[in-house]
């Protein structure tokens, strides 16, 4: 009864390794019968020695034998409701279509589609992007976009693809640690997620957005302030590149995040400052101001203890006016962040209530129009890099967002699946299957960080070349050649109309000469000295 399930797992294949022998041996003194049992077991008992053993497939090293049926299954769905129902792109969160390009592309196998799209290309809603009759040659480098405005003094050079906030506890450290030095070898950015910086942020040497949430872990005070001391001390590491202030996440707007107290282990606690064991609730809002105006005082202060590293918001978008009034308080004060990072209402998460997911908030495409719409109106885009988060996981997904508004993007769950997730869907249960969302250490073992690491750094490598060649399809080489008129949705079976007719584009300073009418009532009542 005290057994691990590790020396369970190894008895039991101890046992068939026994009856192997033993059924060769009865075959050579018995009868010939025997040998089809022997040719059964040895064979058997080989494969589960070396799923015991291999780092490939962190499902087969917890699941030796067992695992081996969802592979048998994978072809049609990875589970019931896919192995037999599921169209390629009905998935939720993610068809298969998509899974299956996050993980081609991690192994470095070139994903192609043959036969022809399965979407039906005159139904309501579906998207396509606009080629070009004269293309151009991709770059040989991938572009980069320079993130600090103008009270930066260290700006960064952030990719158009880069690791979007998972914090260690809602991740494993092994996965952490594949997700960083995946980053080291890509060159791309890791966000730590609210969680603080952990060992294995910074084991990995990649480059780090230090996210600072609510309950200020990692740099806290005994009473759950901010502590500027240990911040500043943190934030001076050549590993911290950039510091974001999270005001809400787009699956759980106006909640705090949520780390259920069976992944709380010792080793969180006291990266965190909390119990062991309990359920760690980061408070709605933050303690440090509760004005816009105190807000961007707030992050001009964090730059200033950050030594000018670039220093920026996210958010996902709610009202317009309250984002109106935040500008309104950067005019003010002469003060802007150097990238403002905006979480889709579709947006992952490890633990939500489920009345929060998908019924509160903005969408991604809404949330990166409001947002571009009201730094450009207000004169102040050209200061302020604007991040994308929520469901990007393909080229096709960084260009979409770049025309909405963004400068660059950021996955998180699609990163997962380049370290292995299966989208079990049990983040919040510590029984993730593949060691990803659990920090049950048998599970954890099994999830290869050298192997994973890799994993990352392809995926995200051919995604953002995937990008490059979609943007040379259209003739343009550089992000800034894009434009809303280069994406277009179909609204019904016979009209078809560009971004740049379904949404408004407000001109370079327009709310402060003449707001357009359908502004000039949030712009009127927007005050920066209130939410």
């Amino acid at each position: 009864m005290g057994f691990t399930r590790g020396v369970r797992r190894f008895l039991l294949l101890l046992f068939v390794a026994l009856g192997a022998a033993g059924a060769l041996v009865l075959s050579c003194a018995v009868s010939s019968w025997w040998w089809i049992a022997a040719g059964l077991l040895l064979p058997l008992t080989t494969l589960g020695v070396w799923d015991l053993v291999q780092t490939r497939h962190s499902l087969l090293r917890n699941y030796p034998l067992l695992g081996h049926l969802r592979f048998l299954t994978e072809p049609p769905r990875p589970e019931p409701r896919r192995y037999f129902a599921e169209g390629h792109h009905e998935g939720r969160p993610y068809g298969r279509a998509v899974r299956s390009i996050v993980q081609e592309r991690a192994e470095g196998v070139a994903a192609e589609e043959p036969f022809g799209t399965e979407r039906d290309v005159y139904a309501a809603g579906y998207e396509f992007l606009m080629p070009s009759l004269r293309p151009v040659e991709p770059p040989e480098d991938p572009p980069v976009v320079r993130v600090g405005g103008p009270d930066c003094t260290q700006p960064y050079d952030m990719a158009l693809l880069n690791v979007s906030a998972m914090s260690f506890g809602s991740l494993s450290a092994n996965a952490i640690l594949a997700l960083n030095r995946g980053a080291a070898l890509g060159g791309f950015a890791h966000d730590t997620g609210e969680g603080g910086l952990s060992e294995y942020h910074l084991r990995g040497g990649g480059d780090l957005i230090w996210e600072i949430g609510t309950g200020y872990f990692g740099c806290r005070t005994s009473d759950g302030g901010f502590d500027e001391r240990e911040f500043a001390d943190k934030v001076a590491l050549p590993e911290v590149k950039c510091v974001s202030l999270k005001l809400s996440q787009g699956a759980k707007p106006g909640t705090g995040a949520v780390l259920p107290g069976v992944k709380v282990s010792a080793e969180i606690a006291r990266a965190r400052a909390v119990p062991v064991g309990e359920t760690v609730v980061s408070p709605p809002c933050h303690r440090m101001f509760s004005t816009p105006r105190e807000l961007v005082l707030f992050l001009a202060r964090i730059r200033e203890l950050a030594h000018g590293k670039p220093t920026g918001v996210k958010l996902c978008v709610g009202s317009r006016r309250q984002f109106l009034a935040v500008c309104k308080a950067m005019l003010a004060e002469g003060i802007t962040p150097d990238f403002v990072v905006v979480d889709g209402a579709e947006g992952g998460t490890g633990a939500a209530p489920p009345e929060f997911a998908g019924r509160l908030g903005t969408p991604l495409t809404e949330g990166l129009v409001t947002v571009h719409n009201a730094l450009a109106g207000t004169g102040l885009r050209d200061r302020v890099r604007i991040g994308a988060s929520g469901k990007v996981a393909t080229g096709t997904d960084i260009v979409k967002r770049l025309l909405q508004g963004a400068d660059y993007t950021n996955a998180a769950r699609a990163m997962m699946f380049a370290v292995g997730c299966v989208q079990a869907r049990r983040c919040h249960t510590n029984t993730c299957p593949v060691g990803v969302t659990t920090q049950d250490p048998r599970r954890v073992r099994a999830l290869d960080v050298a192997d994973k690491s890799e994993r990352v750094h392809r995926f995200q490598r051919a995604t953002v070349r995937s990008a490059a060649r979609i943007m040379a399809a259209m003739g343009v080489r550089d992000p800034a050649g894009l434009a809303p008129g280069m994406l277009l949705r179909r609204t019904d079976s016979t009209t078809v109309l560009s971004y740049a007719e379904l949404y408004e584009w407000l001109p370079p300073g327009v709310l402060l000469a003449q707001p357009p009418p359908s502004w000039e009532a949030d712009w009127t009542a927007a005050d920066p000295d209130s939410f």
